[in-house]
């Protein structure tokens, strides 16, 4: 079976989560079939879609290998652990515990602290519970980036592991959760200040076609200016 027909990846085009899985996977040099959950139509909040994950957030991958169970596979983070796994050359995680490890907490500090505050579903609930509008979102966003990535910038800053990318000098983890959160401030128009080598580093990947193919603004559904 090819790698094409094995994999169902459910995207949709500029999510951070999303992100992190395309740029693994052209890593790996695989293309799954991208099947598309549109947000924009709220069709995450659908019934069908709960079925497949019942917190109603994208990714997920369905792997089709023969004597597989076929049960979705949710949580970015835990996607690109199934992708090293099955996929493991070239690697995105280093040789050595220690550097696996570092390379973990770099990747969770920005999927796991960062990312969730600022997705669609926590601005539904700000807006609809909590009395925020666009101004008091907007301002929600900045301080949430702004934190996660000048933290990051310092760990980057002051560990001597850093490298041309965040550990060392191949891509692992860690860059693809990083570059995952700067493209969203682009999409939303937010620049943070102070960090250096967090824009080096983007800078170093987005040279990479893996992270270049995965950009937002290249997928099926995104808006053509």
């Amino acid at each position: 079976m090819s790698d094409v027909a094995r994999f169902d990846l459910y995207a949709f085009w500029r999510t951070s989560a999303t992100y992190r899985v395309r740029v693994a996977f052209h890593h790996k040099g695989v293309q799954p079939n991208e099947i598309k959950v549109d947000l924009e139509a709220g069709e995450q909040r659908g019934a069908a879609w709960l079925q497949i994950n019942p917190m109603g957030a994208i990714p997920a991958l369905i792997d089709h290998a023969p004597d597989q169970p076929r049960t979705p596979i949710t949580q970015s983070l835990a996607i690109l652990e199934f992708i090293e796994e099955t996929h493991p050359t070239p690697a995105l995680l280093p040789p050595d515990a220690h550097g696996r490890a570092r390379v973990r907490s770099l990747a969770a500090m920005l999927a796991a602290d960062t990312h969730p505050l600022i997705t669609p579903r926590v601005k539904k609930h700000l807006t609809d519970v909590g009395g925020f509008d666009e101004a008091a979102w907007r301002a929600w966003q900045i301080h949430w980036f702004t934190t996660g990535l000048q933290a990051f910038e310092q760990r980057l800053a002051s560990e001597p592991e850093t490298g041309t990318f965040c550990h060392g000098h191949t891509p692992t983890f860690a860059d693809i959760c990083l570059a995952s959160i700067v493209v969203m401030t682009r999409i939303f128009k937010i620049d943070v200040p102070d960090i250096p080598n967090v824009q080096r580093i983007m800078a170093a990947c987005e040279q990479l076609d893996a992270f270049a193919r995965a950009a937002p603004g290249l997928q099926a559904g995104a808006p053509r200016s």
